[in-house]
């Protein structure tokens, strides 16, 4: 299909999109439309058949840009996450934890650390901490509120920075359709120190667990829990229908993840080319630059399921029937994630391949650009928080603003990488922040059912939150627009959220509603 030049129609398909994904709340029938408004402008400019030739173009689209590595790896990592819960390992995990943990504080500090432990998926994550840490937090007291908040604003921002995880799949699908990158997980790793949001977020959950900052609607939750403390609830987690088969122990959970790790990590390397016979690429960087992440990730998922079929059914864990279903059910949990990814590429096919958006932008973004390109960081934050927060999906903000976002940062400077390397991570952390803040995002829908804790009230006490670190990340974009300075701009934004946390800290103090953590009775 030869691609076709429309001038500002070639925005329309993902503006379509967005519009009524803001509209409907719903990504996928969103993404559709705006894909066949996109072939509907291409069969009309070729003189096609509006009927025939619209729905057939589509259908090539989507097969060309259908990365059947990418949904391989979901859909394993889906079933590895299943059998993993169904065998009982993380009910193991927490029965160990419960002999360890002594004290509010440690109790906090642990389910924090868990969280960042668990980088492989948001969604297991949101499973496996709230499984393992409820009866943990319940012992000391802690608010659930508090649990849901720790267990949601670690589980998404940790899966973003993480090279290794869904995510980074996700992402780096979409970055490998804009072209624009030499080496898709290359443009993923460079983009990490840009992500303010989701490295703030992590250090935000660690201040909040180390000096006890309670405020707004938590504190409030948090006086409660002390006088009323949240009723014991079982290990299995009642937000899903995952019904635990198995007697595993914690090793069932830990060598199946590390395991998934490890071979991630020789696979990228040796299909990288680091002990080929090209001496360019026997260094780290070198070879993860010429690696096919995609492949890596599907090879080392399936050798990690292997390890888990191995030591569950070899050891009656799990019955072969029971491992085969876990199977099957996790694979069929991830088909809504695999089909916006599948949408997402499409419409990013239609836009820059055959509508040539990418002319368009460069020809009408010519001089006195100086201003736009500062702001564009903080714009692209603000814009993509706001379309996560209302579809309630990042990884659909991800397919919709990443293709739109590389294509106008090139159009500002194009002689130049860094704009393009902020401002994706600026869109990055902008849907992560939609998300963690979103009613309707599955994070925080999970993060609830899985602490226990009343959807809306986890909704609310974690909002200030995630709204101190958004505005401080924010004010970090636009320093980062102006000065391209890392440093610069990660520092301003930390040192604010610390004078904040120092001056909500105090506050409390002042006021004496200091929660104290360490308190021996809080455990009886």
């Amino acid at each position: 299909m030869d691609p076709v030049y429309v001038g500002a129609l070639s925005l329309l398909p993902p503006v379509i999109a967005v519009a009524l994904a803001l509209i409907t709340k719903e990504v996928f029938s969103s993404l559709l439309l705006g894909i066949l408004s996109g072939t509907l402008i291409y069969t009309l400019k070729t003189d096609g058949n509006i009927v025939i030739d619209t729905l057939q173009t589509t259908v090539k689209v989507m097969g060309n840009k259908f990365d059947l590595n990418i949904v391989l790896f979901c859909s394993l990592l889906g079933a590895l996450v299943y059998v993993i819960y169904l065998a009982g390992a993380s009910k193991a995990y927490g029965n160990w934890a419960t002999t360890k943990i002594k004290g509010r504080r440690s109790a906090l500090l642990s389910t924090s650390a868990l969280g960042a432990f668990i980088f492989i998926d948001d969604y297991f994550n949101c499973l496996t901490v709230g499984t393992v840490m409820r009866p943990i937090t319940d012992k000391y007291r802690i608010s659930r509120a508090k649990l849901a908040y720790i267990i949601d604003a670690t589980a998404a921002p940790i899966c973003i920075i993480a090279p290794i995880s869904s995510w980074a799949a996700a992402v780096g699908s979409n970055l490998k359709a804009t072209k624009a990158f030499e080496s898709d997980i290359g443009a993923f790793v460079a983009a990490i120190p840009w992500n303010f949001y989701a490295l703030m977020s992590i250090l935000m959950v660690v201040l909040v667990c180390i000096f006890n900052v309670d405020f707004g609607p938590m504190l409030k939750a948090e006086q409660t829990a002390l006088k009323n403390p949240p009723k014991p609830t079982s290990n299995q987690d009642t937000s899903t229908d995952m019904e635990i088969k198995g007697d595993g122990t914690m090793w069932d959970m830990i060598v199946p993840m590390l395991s998934l790790i490890v071979f991630a990590i020789f696979f990228m390397l040796y299909i990288g080319g680091y002990w080929g016979d090209d001496a360019t690429f026997h260094t780290l960087g070198g070879a993860f630059g010429n690696t096919d992440s995609s492949l890596s990730l599907v090879l080392a998922s399936t050798c990690a399921l292997f390890v888990a079929f191995m030591m569950l059914v070899t050891r009656k864990v799990l019955s072969l029937k029971e491992f085969m279903d876990g199977v099957l059910r996790g694979v069929q949990a991830m088909i809504p994630a695999n089909m916006i990814l599948t949408f997402a590429w499409t419409i990013s096919g239609v836009t820059r391949d055959l509508l040539q958006a990418p002319e368009f932008i460069s020809s009408i973004v010519q001089n006195d650009i100086g201003f736009v390109g500062a702001i564009l960081p903080a714009v692209i934050f603000v814009i993509a928080g706001f379309l996560s927060f209302s579809t309630g999906t990042a990884w659909g903000t991800f397919g919709i603003l990443i293709p739109i976002v590389v294509m106008v940062a090139q159009a500002i400077d194009p002689a130049s990488s860094e704009l393009i390397i902020i401002s994706l991570s600026a869109t990055l952390a902008g849907a992560v922040f939609g998300d963690h803040c979103s009613p309707i995002s599955d994070t925080t829908v999970l993060s609830s059912a899985g602490s226990g804790c009343v959807h809306i009230e986890h909704v609310y006490t974690q909002l200030p939150y995630a709204l101190l670190v958004a505005s401080c990340a924010l004010i970090g974009y636009i320093v980062a627009g102006f000065t391209h300075s890392l440093f610069a701009s990660l520092s301003t934004a930390i040192g604010l959220m610390f004078v904040c946390v120092l001056i909500l800290h105090a506050r409390q103090i002042k006021q004496n509603t200091k929660i104290k953590f360490d308190d021996s009775s809080v455990a009886d």
